[in-house]
């Protein structure tokens, strides 16, 4: 299953079924609504999937977005806020996104799972690789500083993350969704590199599974945290599905697969047809890079 991410084109559209069905004219029979898909788009997305003119693949949390917010804001509210009220907020405006699922039959939606309230140090050590300064002492000092911070502060982030997960899965289950744990390009974001093992064990749910971003993957494999196809081979049995685009070096993405770094021939062997490949594209890029990147993906996998 194939499937183009609509935050590629939303912000160009007024009319949900015009923006689905310029997705349709790329060849694409599914297409994933994005966290940046606004209220005023939903009458015309249900005239298309009624009237069968393209499927749905994924959800994006949150989908659609809250009343008043008209930018993409998937981390609006988080599941790990220290505040209960943001927390609620989260879970409020999550439930909403399983019911729109429910009504365009689709059947995962894509999460972010939080993050620890840290000052940002992914900028500063994209900054330093960008200036090829990846081995200075600085960048070393750096990255065992945020270790440090990050193990010593994740619990709580973390606990409240699964409490709300724990009420949510429940929520999917009688609707028959699956929830994917996207990966984040951040290193402050949750869950961190090594712990969606314990994500999973913990929660233990058919219903959780693993979202794969290419782009966010190879970021943090530029920066030196992970090795991207061993990072995706880890989680291969818990593996739902993929967000696809590239990034040229160091840390900018959502580019259009094969004009980046990312060798995307290494991931083949976690690829399998059950899997729903989402192609998550910046706006920026025009009809015939988009199309560039589709046929350069397809023709390796």
């Amino acid at each position: 299953m194939y499937s183009l991410s609509t935050c590629w084109n939303s912000q160009r559209h007024t009319d949900g079924r015009a923006m689905l069905q310029e997705i349709r004219t790329l060849g694409f029979e599914y297409a994933e609504l994005s966290h940046d898909t606004r209220i005023s788009l939903m009458p015309g997305i249900l005239e298309a999937v009624d009237a069968g003119e393209l499927r749905i693949s994924s959800l994006h949390n949150f989908c659609p977005l809250p009343m008043g917010v008209n930018r993409a804001a998937p981390n609006l509210y988080q599941f790990s806020a220290a505040r209960p009220r943001e927390r609620e907020l989260a879970l409020r405006y999550t439930l909403k996104t399983f019911d729109f699922a429910v009504r365009v039959k689709a059947p995962v939606v894509v999460l972010h799972l939080g993050s620890i309230e840290l000052k940002n140090y992914t900028d500063k050590l994209l900054d330093l690789t960008a200036r090829g300064q990846k081995e200075s002492p600085k960048y070393r000092k750096l990255c065992a500083e945020l270790d440090a911070k990050r193990q010593a502060r994740k619990e709580p982030f973390m606990q409240r993350t699964c409490e709300v997960l724990k009420q949510l899965l429940p929520e999917a289950a009688s609707r028959g969704l699956r929830l994917g744990a996207e990966n984040r390009m951040a290193l402050e974001e949750l869950p961190l590199e090594s712990d969606f093992k314990f994500l999973f064990r913990d929660l233990a749910s058919p219903n959780l599974g693993y979202w794969h971003d290419t782009g966010h993957a190879q970021i943090k494999d530029n920066l030196g945290f992970i090795h991207h196809a061993m990072h995706l081979e880890s989680q291969r049995e818990q593996l739902l599905g993929f967000h696809i685009h590239d990034v040229q070096f160091p840390g900018r993405d959502h580019c259009a697969p094969g004009s980046g770094t990312l060798d995307f021939a290494t991931l083949k062997p976690m690829v399998k047809p059950e899997h729903i490949k989402v192609f998550e594209f910046s706006p920026s890029l025009s009809l015939e890079q988009a199309r560039a990147g589709i046929a350069h993906v397809q023709q390796l996998w």
